[in-house]
């Protein structure tokens, strides 16, 4: 799930000028499709023949030369071809020079995409890591078809229907595993302590994934961790509140948005209304025009309680957003490490067909009017990750995605760590106690835990620490 920022069509999902500019967008791919069909016809009666005008004198010159190629390829390639495939692959090719997050999604692509929103899709039902240069399981679903089979945490996937995970690349890997509820897949899996591998026959179900956990820690603290933005992200956080409030006071809020991607723009919203007083949110931009100015509607249920933000290297978009919106009204102490730097929100289009347009639309700034595209937010108090840097990721910003869209210009600061982890010894091979720094599973004191981020912030919140 690498999508962040993503703003779906429709009246309830945009403001008015968003739904206007989105109208506009439709009724020109209208017109452009009409005009393809036109310079195709004309392709095919001008084929024989070389074009007569230049790109200068001709502004459809280069749709022509598109239909023109199209009648050649489907005519004279030495075998025959599918010509849906060659038109998808050239919108694909035409939308994918824009920038790294604009893309055209094939109905099955768009299928996808939409289950991730929602927050459920065919699938198995296994959270999967792929650190140490292996697929390991974290941990089956509750009630999902993996964990009914018997697939353990630390069960290492070696093949999906008989292909090698080793092959594949972590989003691979995902699409090959989730699918049309009902059918079958086939996986490989190498378990601890025996020498031979298991093989497991599974039938796809519909899987449906919270997006938010939350446990209560000692000195009333609630921690409080969102995965990314989906549909009904907001619900679930004001029901993890209710949950911990039942339980004890909350005189101090963790809120990790470590490894989020992002996701839903109006979700992250809401969630910051629920911290603010007042102020601004977010704004956000078109072609240097601000198009909208979210404000705080100051009737939050998280306003009082002293609050921290955990961030890290791939927190994007709109988990930025959320992490900016606290930061610049003074509402939170960010702690970790600069985020990702993904500010450009994605306007989702359906086509004809079932496939659909994610197209960067919007460039959005914090409250304080800062761009965080291709910069990132730097945390007030900087941390060192508590775990390799060397992982089969990496560490990959914004700023290092080719064709990646401008920032406002600035150079992101140099940032020395306030707190460096002590040394840690070699991990035993299996599921590590920590997924990229962040904790598997939170204790009640997270101070001098595995989770270092979460340590510090814990600290600072109950006063422990002060801010540096």
């Amino acid at each position: 799930m690498t999508r962040a920022g993503d703003r779906p069509q429709g009246p309830a999902a945009a403001p008015l000028t968003s739904r206007r500019r989105l109208r506009r967008i439709a009724a020109h791919a209208a017109i452009l499709t009409l005009v393809a069909v036109v310079a195709f016809l004309l392709g095919v009666a001008t084929a024989p023949r070389a074009f007569a005008t230049t790109a200068a004198e001709d502004p459809f010159f280069f749709i022509k030369q598109l239909a023109q190629v199209l009648v050649l390829v489907e005519n004279e390639y030495v075998d025959p071809v599918d010509r849906e495939r060659l038109i998808q692959g050239a919108i694909q090719g035409m939308v994918s020079e824009l920038d790294p997050h604009s893309s055209y999604l094939t109905p099955g692509e768009y299928n996808v995409f939409r289950g991730d929103t929602q927050g459920e899709f065919g699938g198995i039902g296994v959270e999967v890591d792929f650190q140490r240069d292996a697929v390991t399981i974290i941990a089956p679903i509750d009630g999902s078809p993996a964990a009914r089979a018997g697939l353990r945490p630390g069960d290492e996937i070696v093949a999906v229907d008989k292909q090698s995970a080793r092959d594949l690349s972590p989003a691979q890997l995902v699409r090959r595993m989730r699918g049309k509820p009902g059918s079958e897949l086939t996986l490989s899996v190498r378990r601890r302590g025996r020498t031979t591998l298991m093989t497991f026959a599974l039938k796809r179900e519909i899987i449906q994934v919270s997006s938010v956990e939350s446990k209560s820690l000692d000195g009333n603290v609630v921690y409080l961790r969102v995965k990314q933005f989906q549909a009904g992200t907001h619900t679930e956080v004001l029901q993890a509140i209710a949950q911990r409030r039942s339980e004890q006071k909350i005189d101090g809020l963790i809120l990790d948005l470590r490894n989020n991607p992002g996701g839903l723009v109006d979700e992250a919203a809401q969630v910051a209304d629920e911290f603010l007083k007042s102020g601004i949110v977010y704004t956000t931009r078109h072609r240097d025009e601000v198009v909208d100015e979210v404000t705080s509607s100051n009737s939050g249920a998280l306003q009082d309680p002293p609050a921290v933000v955990l961030v890290n290297e791939y927190s994007a978009s709109a988990a930025e957003l959320l992490a900016g919106a606290l930061q610049d009204n003074g509402r939170a102490t960010l702690v970790g490490a600069r985020t990702f730097g993904k500010g450009s929100v994605q306007s989702i289009i359906d086509l004809p067909g079932g496939a659909g347009l994610r197209l960067t639309t919007m460039r959005y700034y914090t409250p304080k009017g800062r761009s965080i595209q291709a910069t990132g937010i730097a945390p007030d108090v900087v941390v060192e990750a508590g775990y390799k840097p060397d992982t089969s990721f990496g560490v990959t910003r914004e700023s290092d995605l080719d064709n990646h869209l401008s920032g406002d210009g600035s150079t992101p600061r140099t940032e020395t760590p306030a707190f460096k982890p002590p040394a840690q010894e070699e991990e035993e091979i299996g599921v590590s106690p920590t997924y990229l720094g962040v904790a598997r599973v939170v204790p009640k004191n997270p101070a001098g835990g595995p989770d270092f981020a979460l340590s510090i912030g814990y600290q600072i919140i109950t006063g422990i620490l002060k801010k540096q």
